[in-house]
């Protein structure tokens, strides 16, 4: 079996089926992997820019959990694992070029998205279209619903990547935001973009 760290390069023929990564599991077409079960990554804690990297080299993304159901996939694989935190691909628009989106303001509400698709999230003060619950969590560092930047307070430092964190703050599995230099395993999940390319530029590659 060949592992193709394509974005980078690509060392199969066209011929060869091959794994772009790590499958533990699937949902909806989509393959996943949990970085804790993957021998490679095993026993990586890794900020949140070195998670994203890591899954793009399989022509993955960190996960988007977009769904209830796909949601609550990743909260069973952290309960039946025991696993304390992971890091996901949301990211808070407050970087160059977030500066006049009037649409994002303020930013702990409407100024989350998606970085594995770019998608916006749902505003952090409401229950997402088509789940019954609101994933931000209660409480956390300041005792207030999250997100709460908690971390500026401490050392001026924003919280601007979106973590699930497994009852850290006695509050059940339940999304944070969180410094991103934080290190934490994280879950991958195919990327649509990536394998269009691979595909794309490699007429004949069976992904």
């Amino acid at each position: 079996m060949v592992y193709c760290h394509v974005c980078t390069y690509i060392y199969v023929y066209a011929y060869f089926p091959i794994s772009i990564g790590p499958k533990e599991f699937n949902y909806r077409g989509h393959n996943y992997f949990y970085s804790g079960h993957v021998p490679a990554h095993a026993n990586q804690r890794v900020d949140w820019l070195d998670a994203r990297n890591i899954c793009r080299e399989y022509c993955m993304d960190l996960i988007s959990m977009e769904t209830q159901d796909e949601n609550n996939l990743i909260y069973r694989l952290i309960q039946q694992n025991d696993v304390p935190y992971i890091w996901t691909s949301g990211r808070l628009c407050d970087f160059k070029g977030c500066e006049n989106r009037r649409d994002l303001e303020p930013k702990a509400i409407y100024g989350w998205f998606w970085s594995a698709n770019r998608k916006k999230m749902a505003p952090t003060h409401q229950v997402p279209e088509g789940w019954s619950f609101n994933p931000w969590s209660q409480t956390g560092h300041k005792k207030v619903r999250q997100p709460d930047n908690a971390e500026f307070d401490i050392n001026g430092t924003n919280e601007s990547c979106m973590s699930v964190l497994n009852n850290v703050y006695k509050d059940g599995i339940s999304w944070h935001d969180v410094a991103c230099y934080h290190q934490k395993p994280f879950v991958c999940e195919d990327s649509e973009e990536l394998l269009s390319y691979v595909a794309n530029t490699n007429p004949g590659l069976r992904l």
